[in-house]
């Protein structure tokens, strides 16, 4: 597939998390956009001016249709290219209880200290009853949507690194072994360890692109 023009812009943040699964998207797509890293408390007139709301991930495609919600970044790469068939399997109740309601408790797991109404241990465990789903579920395959990487395991994989990594020697000693497994896969990945590169700050007055990705990816592991 010929790589987009790079009147394609991305707006990103690296270690945001819906920003990590649009990037993994577009680079198992193999199209090529523009990288504009943005620093959140202190975001771009450019970006502000395409999405009032101002949070990342935020697509511009060439014809100029602003794209600002992850999963739709996601589908939108993956419909121009999906070699590696993630499209496949899906599942919607997986991601929603992701999005709507680990994410709640993973945000008040990492920053205990900002929601004082409860012990870090009691957002930890409103988490857990995620982990333990997860658990289960992979208990029946390797991935999962069955035995293959699918848009399921690329939506997730990076909130669950984050709560992961809010106390990593708790979670090596976590009753969760499939899970565990799974998500060192992902990490080790050349997929993730090439989205994950540090880029400076985009500036509006800027000459140089920044092409991403340099090359086609694929989650082959």
């Amino acid at each position: 597939m010929n790589a987009l023009s790079s009147n394609t812009i991305l707006y990103s943040f690296r270690r945001c998390p819906y920003a990590m699964r649009a990037r993994m998207a577009i680079a198992v797509s193999g199209i090529q956009v523009e990288l504009r890293e943005v620093v959140l408390r202190d975001k771009p007139q450019a970006l502000l001016d395409i999405s009032p709301k101002a949070t990342v991930p935020v697509l511009l495609t060439a014809d100029n249709t602003v794209i600002d919600e992850s999963l739709d970044i996601m589908v939108w790469a993956l419909g121009q290219s999906d070699p590696d068939n993630w499209l496949t399997k899906i599942s919607n109740e997986l991601i929603a209880n992701n999005d709507e309601k680990f994410k709640y408790w993973l945000d008040r797991y990492k920053y205990a200290d900002r929601y004082p109404e409860h012990p870090e241990q009691y957002y930890r465990e409103q988490g857990e009853h995620t982990l333990l789903m997860l658990e289960k579920q992979l208990a029946k395959a390797s991935y999962l949507s069955g035995d293959n990487i699918t848009f399921t395991d690329i939506a997730i994989f990076p909130f669950i690194r984050q709560f992961a990594f809010s106390d990593i020697d708790w979670f090596k000693q976590s009753p969760y072994p499939r899970l565990r497994k799974w998500l060192g896969g992902f990490i080790e990945s050349t997929l993730f360890l090439n989205i994950m590169h540090k880029y400076p700050a985009w500036q509006s007055n800027q000459k140089e692109r920044v092409q991403f990705p340099f090359t086609t990816l694929s989650t082959n592991m």
